[in-house]
């Protein structure tokens, strides 16, 4: 029987856009904000995004944008602002859950 490896299987199941919400706000949950830089590669890779064309959407050379989302990553806030709007997503603020 062959079996998938995880990597493949998120990739796949981040195909959805749902799923990708869900995994982007749980790591965005994380006290390490690595996590959510790696959970953000994750969701570009799997949406198959074209990252020389994202870059130029984003106004943000190619170089840059896999930088942010490297493991030594740490992006300007105007820089993660523009990322999440190519992509149609946006921060928010809301109450802890208790």
């Amino acid at each position: 029987m062959k079996t998938k490896s995880y990597e493949e299987y998120l990739l796949k199941t981040l195909q959805d856009p749902e799923e990708a919400l869900g995994y982007l706000n749980a790591a965005l949950a994380d006290e390490d904000p690595k996590v959510f830089l790696l959970a953000l590669k994750h969701v570009l890779r799997a949406q198959r995004i074209d990252f020389s064309a994202f870059a130029d959407e984003t106004n943000i050379s190619r170089q840059n944008v896999y930088r942010i989302v490297s493991e030594a990553g740490n992006p300007r806030w105007n820089n993660l602002n523009a990322i999440l709007d190519v992509m149609g997503l946006q921060l928010r603020v809301e109450p802890k859950s208790k």
